[in-house]
């Protein structure tokens, strides 16, 4: 049984991240520091929340630090709904602020006039695949265009194109999952998305 690490820093959707990862075999372990997180080879960053705070949580802990040097290692890394969107350069939620910068690019507000789409994005939407060897890895037995469920107001928009794993449709067209060499991340909540959700956690798991 793979132990993979939760990231707690305040922000995260814990319980529901832990039982997921249990019922899909592995020993999910929640660490708080980051002078534990080599000790694990997956770990899962979560969240729920605004980015400004969730950042400098994870700035003041040194997490930052600790997080680039344990994917130098290799180790995989998983981040959900907030916790995929710090791992970008730049936030554009209240004011400006700096991220990860794990990935390149920049966190933006749905900016819809006609009225017609209510923000937050919520609720289950599409999931369409784009091509690479990563996302296949990380979609694999799951079919294209299946639905993942969502809560969020606001998007990813990476500096690279070609690195977005699969792209979702409300208003615009967003990135909504990426597989970079050993990040993993997503928009939507893995672990709130039935089946799917759960293979593509398995796989996650399978991974590390």
């Amino acid at each position: 049984m793979k132990k993979i690490a939760i990231i707690d820093y305040g922000f995260g959707n814990i319980k529901s991240v832990t039982n997921a990862l249990l019922f899909c075999g592995a020993d999910p372990v929640v660490i708080s520091s980051p002078k534990e997180l080599s000790n694990y080879g997956g770990a899962v960053l979560p969240g729920v929340g605004a980015f400004a705070p969730a950042i400098q949580f994870l700035k003041n802990l040194n997490f930052d630090k600790a997080l680039l040097d344990y994917l130098s290692a290799g180790k995989m890394l998983y981040g959900s709904c907030l916790g995929f969107q710090l791992l970008f350069t730049r936030s554009f939620e209240n004011g400006e602020n700096v991220g990860l910068n794990i990935i390149e690019g920049d966190v933006k507000h749905f900016n819809f006039t006609d009225g017609k789409l209510k923000i937050p994005h919520m609720g289950w939407n599409n999931v369409e695949l784009k091509n690479g060897n990563n996302i296949k890895k990380m979609f694999d037995g799951i079919n294209d265009s299946e639905q993942f469920y969502f809560v969020h107001s606001y998007y990813v928009a990476l500096k690279n194109p070609s690195q977005i794993g699969a792209i979702t449709k409300y208003g615009v067209s967003f990135c909504s999952a990426v597989a970079i060499d050993n990040v993993w991340g997503s928009q939507f909540h893995p672990e709130k998305s039935g089946n799917c959700g759960l293979k593509l956690m398995k796989n996650f798991i399978g991974a590390c």
